[in-house]
């Protein structure tokens, strides 16, 4: 199974947006959300956000389409853009990667997973990571300073520009899968047409 990682320097960067229009591309594949979570409130709609209320000793992966194809949420958007199957890891802090090899662990027999989150790359190595950075944005989250040594692409939505991905396999291509995160030098860049909400 090939993995492809889709993080973002901020909140609100079109990470979802991009997973959504990779998905579209990619026939079969799922898709994986994870969500860090804090025993408190963050401050934003609880209806909307907040997750301190799943918190427990263990990550929960959530499976239930009843939780995951919800209207308005990440994991439904990435049922409506085609997903084979979706799964929502949330996680307290140090939680994540247990939370997210049971969720790929779920999805196995599936040709290839979009996994939407940054901690994740701390151990984790993709055929591909793709850090979404939206121009317009003056800060950079602190979780995604520490992975821009790992990221293989630095894709900025750019209205102005058109870009097409006209073989989605080529995550697979030789020069792209498990290329050495580490030694590869800087990321290519892509600028790419915002993604507009009802496009996928």
């Amino acid at each position: 199974m090939q993995v492809v990682t889709v993080s973002g320097t901020a909140s609100e960067v079109g990470k979802t947006g991009l997973g959504c229009a990779l998905l579209g591309r990619l026939p079969g594949w799922g898709a994986v959300k994870v969500t860090r979570g804090h025993y408190r409130s963050c401050g934003r709609d609880p209806d909307t956000c907040c997750v301190s209320h799943l918190l427990g000793p263990r990550p929960r992966v959530f499976a239930e389409r009843e939780r995951t194809a919800v209207d308005g949420k990440d994991t439904g958007r990435y049922w409506k853009a085609g997903a084979a199957d979706v799964r929502w890891v949330v996680a307290a802090r140090g939680q994540e990667h247990d939370g997210l090899r049971e969720a790929l662990g779920d999805l196995g027999s599936l040709p290839g997973v979009v996994v939407e989150g940054n901690r994740i790359l701390e151990r984790v190595t993709p055929h591909l990571a793709v850090l979404v950075a939206h121009p317009g944005q003056p800060e950079v989250k602190s979780s995604a300073l520490r992975i821009l040594d790992r990221i293989d692409v630095l894709f900025v939505p750019d209205e102005t520009a058109v870009a097409e991905i006209d073989d989605p396999g080529r995550v697979a291509q030789p020069g792209v899968e498990n290329r050495g995160h580490q030694a590869h030098g800087a990321p290519t860049t892509v600028a790419a047409p915002m993604l507009a909400p009802g496009a996928i």
